[in-house]
């Protein structure tokens, strides 16, 4: 589990968590005074040598290897715990903590690799507020996704219950229809009853935890942050993926501090979770961006503001896709 978090996510927080308990088994191992447990182990004797099942060696991905590893994970440190009762009471609660960190470090694990297969394939992420809209919202929704937009998010702060769900169910049906994500904004109950693909929340609204409370395992779940520290404590609650901004100035949603790119570049060094670059961003300006480590970026209204939004779109991801195939991207 440390080494598909060291060298296949290249995750720092996941590495240094499976390092810590590695560290945190020996000390307890210590601790209790059972350092030779090696010398107990009877490999010619075994009986359970060479009983196998037929689907022992099966194992297609290096994410196999991982679920795989910590389903052994938590057997053997149950075996541990139980039978390190006999030796020490106090071992037994220490290895018990354990267990549980390796029941954590074994879901964020899964979160970032199912995450890069439901959601690492997009690169252009579309706002939809319809007071920014050149045209039609649905019409504009519809033309973005023509121009390549692979998720469309709602993003509606004063519309009326009924309307935002009504507006949220047609945007739903076009989104599955044409193949591609559909996110709700804060409302987890919109996105609930609308059949969306996931929620995106705030600095101030549901954290992630309760957001899948609400709506259950499979949405997705998204989360804005603005600093270092906000990506760090956001990636430790395992969203789908992290909206990092804003990356340039913008009229869409002004701001005192703009950290720009190099932002991006700091929350890479933290997750392997999917980044979404927020925040100004154009065909122009895109390539310091992914070079900074972003493979997505959301747009607003440089898609949806302009006269001819599927050109526009289509530009943009354009951009990012040759961005991501230089050298440096």
């Amino acid at each position: 589990m440390e080494d598909h978090a060291r060298f296949v996510l290249d995750d720092a927080i996941l590495c240094r968590q499976a390092k810590q308990i590695r560290h945190a088994l020996a000390a307890a191992l210590s601790t209790a005074g059972l350092t030779d447990i090696l010398r107990s182990r009877d490999i010619i004797d075994d009986v359970g040598r060479d009983i196998q099942t037929a689907r022992e060696y099966d194992r297609e991905t290096s994410a196999d290897v991982v679920l795989a590893a910590g389903k052994r994970l938590s057997e053997a440190l149950r075996v541990i715990e139980e039978y390190g009762k006999t030796a020490s009471p106090e071992f037994g609660r220490a290895v018990e903590q354990l267990r549980y960190q390796g029941y954590e470090l074994e879901k964020k694990l899964c979160v970032c690799i199912e995450a890069a297969d439901r959601f690492g394939h997009v690169r252009l992420y579309v706002l939809l507020t319809e007071s920014l809209c050149s045209g039609d919202w649905y019409q504009t929704a519809g033309a973005a996704i023509d121009g390549g937009a692979d998720c469309i998010q709602l993003r509606e702060k004063n519309l009326p219950d009924g309307f935002l769900l009504d507006r949220a169910r047609r945007l739903s049906a076009l989104c599955r229809q044409r193949g591609v994500l559909f996110i709700v904004n804060d409302r987890a109950d919109i996105a609930i009853a609308s059949g969306a693909d996931g929620l995106h929340v705030g600095q101030g609204d549901l954290t992630v935890e309760d957001a899948r409370r609400v709506l259950g395992p499979a949405p997705l779940v998204g989360i804005s942050t603005h600093s270092v520290e906000q990506a760090r404590a956001a990636a430790d609650r395992s969203p789908d993926y992290v909206a990092v901004g804003p990356m340039f100035a913008t009229d869409t949603k002004p701001r005192d501090h703009v950290p720009g790119p190099a932002l991006i570049a700091e929350v890479r060094q933290l997750t392997s979770l999917p980044l979404v670059a927020v925040g100004g961003i154009t065909p122009e300006n895109v390539g310091a961006v992914v070079d900074a480590g972003a493979r997505c970026v959301c747009a607003c209204s440089a898609v949806i503001s302009e006269p001819d939004v599927a050109g526009a779109a289509r530009r943009l991801k354009q951009a990012v896709v040759e961005a991501g195939q230089s050298p440096g991207g």
